[in-house]
């Protein structure tokens, strides 16, 4: 029987990357719904036109959606609505706003009121097999210790609004699954892939290689506080791989997995390690955490080294993130997350190549 798609997030990084993973995966494709929001049409056709150029991705199957997912009935026309309602078997939900400074209102808006609407209008779908749901592993916010998969509530606080958000978001999705078959996906954090080190943009560890690059030109490398958190980094591969997986999966229904590192590095062996592969440099001294912090507070400083303030909370919070259902519901399949180092020169290289390409770079306030 073939399945029936929209994706919301589109032509967003990992949206696109999904799709391509779904035909190379999967022949029970009979139509893609792509819901973008209307200022984003011409990248949306773009994407179209870039894979009619690959042919990896068989266009003919595909259908732009106009929509705003902030919006009753996902801003889509009454038609369009109504059509797919009666057509899609499968939502993905990834339409979301990643930035760690972003502002509480525009996340609010985005990640909760837009997860409240694309619930209540999946609510309708006449022949929905799976709701996928993609979250994050930081809905743990400042929680340290082991967090399960079936973890959520919690009075530990969040690190930004973006935890913040996704963490209420998420609370309705679980709402759903007594009536909805859900599937709630939670990567750690998102870093390229483990062959072409490609990704969307240079942040989170990425800062790392910004901080290596605007210093690389000193005698040493200092190391930032004592750097024991452990910080979890995936591929994107994996993640993209192992979330079209469990989506199909029968047994997924109703249940969250974290897809993360099972052994994770600590902050300070990740800025060894980007360090050496990048600069040939060894750190040599340690500098206070909180001198870099108060450092931080001023923004020509943190333009200069390309580094978020926010990010710095995710090298001091350390969380350790139980995996054990992804692992048992993925052990029929070849799909497994790869050791760091494994890949690191890929990354490293993509960046090299990339660094230059102001897209590649978020603002930083």
């Amino acid at each position: 029987m073939s399945n029936t798609y929209l994706f919301t997030g589109f032509p967003g990084y990992l949206a696109t990357a999904l799709i391509e993973d779904l035909f190379r995966s999967r022949n029970s494709i009979e139509k893609i719904y792509l819901l973008h929001l209307p200022s984003m049409e011409q990248h949306a056709k773009n994407q179209i036109e870039a894979w009619e150029k690959c042919q990896e991705v068989n266009t003919e199957k595909i259908e732009l959606v106009q929509g705003d997912i902030t919006q009753e009935g996902l801003g889509m026309s009454s038609t369009t609505s109504t059509l797919l309602l009666q057509e899609v078997t499968h939502v993905f939900h990834l339409a979301a706003l990643y930035d760690l400074a972003v502002p509480l209102m525009p996340a609010w808006k985005v990640n909760v009121q837009g997860t409240r609407e694309v619930n209540r209008w999946l609510s309708q779908c006449l022949h929905l097999e799976r709701y996928i749901y993609f979250s994050t592993a930081y809905v743990s916010g400042k929680r340290e210790g082991v967090v399960y998969e079936t973890d959520l509530t919690h009075e530990n606080g969040f690190k930004n609004h973006y935890e913040y958000t996704k963490h209420e978001a998420e609370n309705l999705v679980h709402r759903m699954c007594k009536d909805i078959p859900t599937t709630i996906i939670r990567p750690g954090i998102v870093v390229g892939h483990t062959k072409s080190g490609a990704t969307a943009k240079f942040d989170g560890p990425y800062f790392i290689l910004n901080l290596v690059d605007a210093l690389r030109n000193i005698p040493v490398l200092p190391y930032f506080g004592k750097g024991t958190a452990r910080v979890n980094l995936v591929p994107q591969d994996y993640v993209i791989e192992a979330t079209n997986y469990l989506a199909h999966h029968p047994e997924s229904d109703g249940k969250t997995y974290h897809l993360t590192d099972p052994n994770p590095y600590t902050a300070k062996e990740i800025y060894e390690q980007l360090s050496y592969v990048y600069a040939d440099k060894h750190p040599r001294f340690t500098l206070p955490l909180g001198l870099a912090n108060q450092s931080l507070k001023f923004r020509p400083l943190r333009k200069v080294l390309g580094i978020q303030r926010e990010a710095l909370d995710y090298f001091l919070c350390s969380a350790d993130y139980d995996n054990r259902q992804s692992e048992v519901d993925l052990a029929a399949s070849d799909i497994f997350c790869p050791d760091f180092f494994s890949y690191t020169d890929a990354l490293v290289d993509y960046y090299r190549e990339k660094r230059g390409d102001p897209s590649k770079h978020i603002s930083i306030l």
